[in-house]
């Protein structure tokens, strides 16, 4: 994982095991339950996939890509759906279960009284969410795969696309995290994300908006994501894509710096 070999790579062993040791203690406290929230994790953007990229898609018929070539609804809904899903699954992990861990169950007490650092709880936080999120993605590529909207070879590379998007936003969701002061605020970060969800050209085009709202559109990370897993998945790879892996890093690497940098303030004060 990124979160875990990069570090090593640049000379950080030390600080590698200590953010593995927060994803082995996340594997080990795994509970039968957890498997029906996994499940339900994938189950959902199939549904989406289904119900609006099959059943609507009849309706509409073939979308134009942005190369030119056109392809069919539910080919253009799929990429969106797999970059929403690892989306999912990685705030889920960094926002409920992180503030839980923190704010309740002051797991993080204990683990910072520990040599691990609270930067380093973040990596191993992110990754552990990186590992949900890649559970979501791998099943839906396969999915994808089974109904012809995409091959193999571009569903390998899409896979690390997918797991790009769950590091963004697992970073993302554990600085916000952080700003949390009660359950009441996650309503609010719910209805953010579920209209995130829905303008971010998944199901429309971004040109068909308006021109501010279009801005607005493309400049969210899900739509970046979006773009990024499309163009791998059904369209043709360009130098766009370079500026959303970027981009990605950027929101990712930012959000890692808040958390690291809350965290600490919040339990070493």
């Amino acid at each position: 994982m990124v979160t875990l070999v990069l570090p090593r790579m640049l000379g950080l062993g030390a600080s590698v095991d200590r953010a593995a040791s927060v994803v082995e203690r996340n594997a080990a406290a795994l509970k039968s339950a957890y498997w029906v929230v996994l499940i339900s994790g994938v189950v959902e953007p199939v549904l989406y996939l289904f119900s609006i990229g099959v059943g609507v898609g009849r309706l509409i018929g073939d979308i134009a890509l942005p190369s030119g070539t056109s392809v069919a609804y539910a080919a253009f809904v799929a990429p969106a759906m797999l970059a929403a899903s690892a989306m999912t699954g990685a705030l889920s992990e960094t926002t409920f279960n992180f503030f839980a861990k923190m704010k309740f169950v002051k797991l993080y007490d204990g683990i910072l009284a520990t040599p691990v650092r609270p930067t380093e709880l973040a990596f191993g936080e992110l990754g552990w969410a990186m590992a949900r999120g890649s559970v979501y993605s791998a099943a839906f590529l396969v999915v994808m795969v089974a109904m012809g909207l995409t091959t193999v070879p571009r569903a390998l590379l899409a896979f690390p696309a997918a797991v790009l998007t769950g590091f963004a936003f697992g970073g993302l969701g554990m600085a916000l995290s952080t700003y949390m002061r009660s359950w009441q605020d996650f309503d609010l970060m719910g209805s953010a994300q579920f209209a995130v969800f829905l303008f971010s050209g998944t199901f429309v085009p971004p040109r068909d908006y308006p021109s501010v709202l279009r801005w607005l559109v493309e400049v969210t990370p899900l739509y970046r994501a979006v773009d990024l897993i499309r163009a791998i998945a059904v369209d043709t790879v360009g130098w766009i894509q370079v500026f959303d892996v970027c981009y990605l890093l950027g929101v990712a690497a930012l959000g890692l710096v808040i958390a690291g940098r809350r965290v600490g303030r919040l339990l070493c004060a």
